[in-house]
Order: structure tokens, then C-alpha cells, then sequence
């Protein structure tokens, strides 16, 4: 756990800045921002970001120079804009908890065929990570699902639900990384604490670039100059989590660290 939890957490944060969700940031803030009224009369002044569903939903919204919050907006208009992406980031997390729950609960009911189960989720996690480095090309299309809740606060978790349920498969690798970790656990919690975790390294990101810090601002503007690299990073990291897996090291790599917390670091490599 100790191991798979910060691993949970890049995930998230890769998924972050992959071509899925990082150029929709902008639209979907301003989205929030309008829905919440936290915004008046949407952003403006700034580079753009727009996010479409061919019919379904569409937002727009601009960034200001200064970020997504500027010493103009009023400060209660600012909280409500925080308050509206919280919600919807706590939106994604039930989707993506409840993901973990079950993968957890299922590698309960396979526990006496773990080893098994590991190693071959270990090949998808590798095929994964190759996707992401796009060397698997069906893995390269985005399919989506778009709806767009009424406006008001109420409607910024059914956003985040929407996201979570609608960007499974165009996110799917890291998270399927982060399922994978949770069956090998075999239990419930374990899969609902790397759940939680992986929407750290994704909500976090988002909170961050509504509070119109200057830093978040240019993070996001780094993120954009280097998606690409970013993307294969992160598949490079699947793919060497994919071989822990199928080579059974990650369990090694796991009991060493906890020896390190517990005073017996014996290291034994499995190959």
C-alpha cells in the first residue's frame, strides 16, 4: 500500500495532463463557473479552451492573464467557483471510488488465484502503457459520453459524475493501472484508497487552476508545451508497472518498502 498509493497519485496526475482532459480544463471551468454563478458573463481576456460534444454539450470560456480567479471577481463569486469544481471533483471520485470498490471486492472472491490474476492483469497494464507511448493504435480513438446538467451548484457533481462515467475510456490506462493494483489488494478498502487517491493527482489540478494562482497558470501552460513527453512518461511507468506485475516484483518492491517502516528491509528479488 504504501508503494501502490503514490503511485495511484502520479496516475492521476498523468491523466491530468493527457490530451483527454487537459485542453478542456478551461471550458470546463468556465462551465462550472456559470453554472455555480461564480462567474458574470463568462472569462475573458486571455487564451482559450473549449470543450464539445457534437450537440450535446458545449463550453467555452477564456483565462485571464492573472489565471481563473482575478482581484477583480468579487471574493464570495470566487468561492462559489471553488465550491461548484469541488463538487465536481467529489463527482468523479464517487465514480471513480466506487470503481475501486468493486475491483477490490472481485480480487476478494479471486484471492486464491491471485498469482494468476496479477500476471495477466499485469500484460493489460503493459498493453496500456504501450497505448500510451501510441504504439497500439485502436487505443488511440476517444470515446466519450456528453450531457449537460441544468445550471446551479446542484449540477456540478452530476458534471463530475458525467466526467467520470463519460472519460473512463479515453483515461482508461492509468486507471485500469490503479483497478489492477486494487484487485491484486483483494479487498474493498484498499481499492476505495488508491480510488481516492488517484482523484487526488486529478481534482488537485483543477482546484489548483480555479484558485488563478500564477503558478497553476503557467503549470498548465507547461503542461500544454509537454503533453506529449507527459504521455509517454506515464507510459513508460505503466509498462515498468505492467512487468512488476507479471514478473511478481511489484510484491517485492512492496514488502521491501514496508520493511523499511518495520526495521526488516531484506530484499529478495522474484527473477
Amino acid at each position: 500500500m504504501l508503494l501502490a498509493v503514490p503511485v495511484a497519485v502520479l496516475a492521476g496526475l498523468v491523466s491530468f495532463a493527457s490530451p483527454c482532459v487537459l485542453p478542456l480544463v478551461p471550458g470546463y471551468l468556465g462551465y462550472l463557473g456559470g453554472m455555480s454563478g461564480g462567474l458574470s458573463g463568462g472569462l475573458s481576456g486571455g487564451s482559450s479552451g473549449t470543450a464539445s460534444s457534437g450537440g450535446g454539450l458545449r463550453v467555452g470560456a477564456t483565462i485571464p492573464p492573472g489565471g481563473l480567479a482575478t482581484t477583480e471577481r468579487p471574493a464570495a463569486a470566487r468561492s462559489r467557483l471553488l465550491l461548484g469544481v469541488g463538487l465536481f471533483v467529489a463527482g468523479f471520485t464517487l465514480v471513480f471510488v466506487l470503481f475501486g470498490v468493486l475491483a477490490g471486492s472481485v480480487g476478494g472472491w479471486l484471492a486464491q488465484y491471485q498469482d494468476t490474476v496479477t500476471r495477466v492483469l499485469g500484460v493489460v497494464v503493459v498493453v496500456m502503457g504501450l497505448g500510451f507511448l501510441g504504439l497500439v493504435p485502436f487505443l488511440q480513438s476517444e470515446k466519450r459520453l456528453h450531457l449537460a446538467p441544468r445550471a446551479g451548484l446542484w449540477g456540478a457533481p452530476l458534471l463530475g459524475v458525467t466526467f467520470g462515467l463519460g472519460w473512463t475510456p479515453c483515461i482508461g490506462p492509468t486507471l485500469a493501472a490503479i483497478l489492477t493494483l486494487s484487485l491484486d489488494g483483494g479487498s474493498a478498502w484498499r481499492g476505495a484508497l488508491l480510488a481516492v487517491a488517484f482523484c487526488v493527482g486529478l481534482g488537485l489540478p483543477f482546484l489548483l487552476v480555479a484558485l488563478g494562482l500564477e503558478s497553476s497558470t503557467r503549470a498548465l501552460g507547461f503542461l500544454r508545451r509537454h503533453r506529449l513527453a507527459i504521455m509517454r512518461v506515464g507510459g513508460a511507468m505503466l509498462v515498468v508497472l505492467g512487468l512488476a506485475l507479471v514478473t511478481g516484483v511489484w510484491n517485492d518492491w512492496a514488502h521491501w518498502l514496508q520493511g523499511l517502516f518495520t526495521g526488516d528491509d531484506g530484499f529478495t528479488p522474484a527473477v
